[in-house]
């Protein structure tokens, strides 16, 4: 198949495609926890924030998964990983349905479906843009990030509607069969590296075989987080990107529909509105690809989190029991910015941290879960102490806008990239 379109289209586009439909099929289940919170609070009784601690979970592994998966892809190749990681998806998502305990909740919806989606969470997108792009690098990033929003988009209005016609149960067994309907695909299309079809990667020159990775997956990953850690760059990427996933999957994926539900809304309108946010995130994180490649991604970061820290804070006061323009308006706005921040984050992870790039992306990528998954379980209490969720959103408003000063602290040095360097050849130079 890719033989026979090589002198039409170069390979890395259809490797570029193929990972976008497996990121949508991995994005399936991490688009239910909202649709599912009162369906599984109203049949089991369990509290939101016994409900969202499974959530948080889920966006931990998601995050920690990350940079051993990039470790691994460069071990035994993408193909094998993401195959293996969708089916962890289904396997997750299918056991969901035999469950009974809050227990159960977690190990299946919290452990198994986290394992697998973080395998294929943006670590996979750095590592497919690092070896099979060298132009068009950050508007390929774009759209493979795009694809999470794509699944969103594709799953959620249809898993609010089976959630409410037909069972909670029914609407996992639909995520479980939609993950491993990508295997095949993957499996056919799916190549690890354009030297083994010998070439070079798309705009390069020169067809240059991976390094055989040294050491075990778990070593390098490990190695280039203590390495990276010694940085002032990693971390103020690491704390922006905290924020990030608080203010994103954390708060508005986990809790909007239970937010705008307290308000009088139906949930499947704000599963609607949700999936509207895909729609305006696909053109938003393509967008914020093509600028990477022209302006400085650290003003693009800034801008970013300090446009999103004043839209959250204006939140609470457009909810109603119906849809209203303002509330339409931040829907187009936030949906812009929702995952606008990756291509300029990954673009300066590889250019603070060289070829290791990915990797220490999959790190800072777990710094963004582990907000998120703060962020999950801190507005469920919120919600359960004060019935209300508007703290929440004020927090998290603010918190963006201390992202954006991060973003900017970002000036002052570029030496991430020979700290990693030098200490892999045994003596690297003071951090900063």
């Amino acid at each position: 198949m890719i033989g026979s379109v090589r002198r039409l289209v170069h390979p890395a586009w259809i490797v570029a495609a193929v990972a976008f439909v497996a990121l949508v099929g991995a994005a399936g289940f991490r688009a239910t926890p909202g649709v599912l919170i009162h369906p599984l609070h109203a049949e089991f009784g369990w509290p939101l924030a016994t409900i969202s601690t499974a959530v948080s979970v889920n966006l931990v592994l998601y995050g920690l998964t990350a940079p051993f998966a990039a470790a691994l892809m460069d071990r035994f190749g993408i193909r094998r990983v993401a195959a293996t990681a969708l089916l962890l998806v289904a396997l997750g998502s299918g056991l969901t349905v035999f469950m009974r305990s809050s227990v159960e909740l977690i190990l299946c919806w919290g452990v198994l479906v986290g394992l697998g989606t973080g395998s294929m969470a943006l670590a996979f997108v750095a590592t497919v843009t690092g070896r099979w792009f060298v132009k068009r690098r950050g508007l390929v990033t774009g759209v493979l990030t795009a694809g999470g929003a794509a699944g969103q988009l594709v799953f959620l209005p249809l898993l609010a509607f089976v959630a409410g016609d037909a069972g909670w149960r029914t609407a996992a067994l639909l995520v479980a069969g939609a993950a491993l309907a990508v295997v095949p695909l993957v499996l056919w299309l799916l190549r690890d590296h354009p030297s083994d079809l010998g070439l070079p990667p798309y705009g390069g020159t020169e067809v240059a075989p991976p390094a055989p990775p040294s050491g075990g997956s778990a070593r390098r990953a490990l190695g280039a987080l203590a390495d990276a850690s010694r940085t002032r760059a990693f971390w103020l990427l690491a704390g922006g990107f905290a924020i990030c996933g608080a203010t994103t999957n954390g708060l508005v994926g986990t809790h909007f529909i239970p937010a705008a539900h307290d308000h009088g809304m139906a949930e499947t309108t704000a599963a609607s509105l949700l999936a509207l946010i895909g729609i305006f995130d696909i053109v938003g994180t393509v967008a914020s690809g093509w600028l990477t490649d022209r302006v400085d991604s650290r003003i693009l970061l800034a801008v970013y989190y300090a446009l999103r820290g004043g839209s959250l804070m204006l939140l609470p006061a457009l909810f109603g029991d119906d849809v209203r323009p303002s509330m339409l308006v931040f829907i187009l706005f936030y949906g812009l910015d929702w995952v606008a921040t990756v291509p300029p984050t990954v673009a300066l992870c590889r250019e603070h941290f060289g070829d290791r790039g990915a990797v220490v992306f999959g790190w800072v990528f777990a710094s963004h879960q582990v907000g998120a998954a703060v962020a999950a379980s801190g507005a469920g209490l919120v919600r359960d102490r004060l019935g209300e969720y508007d703290m929440a959103w004020l927090i998290a408003g603010a918190l963006a806008v201390v992202a954006a000063g991060l973003s900017l602290l970002l000036y002052g040095g570029r030496r991430g990239a020979a700290v990693l360097a030098v200490s892999s050849a045994g003596s690297a130079p003071a951090p900063r």
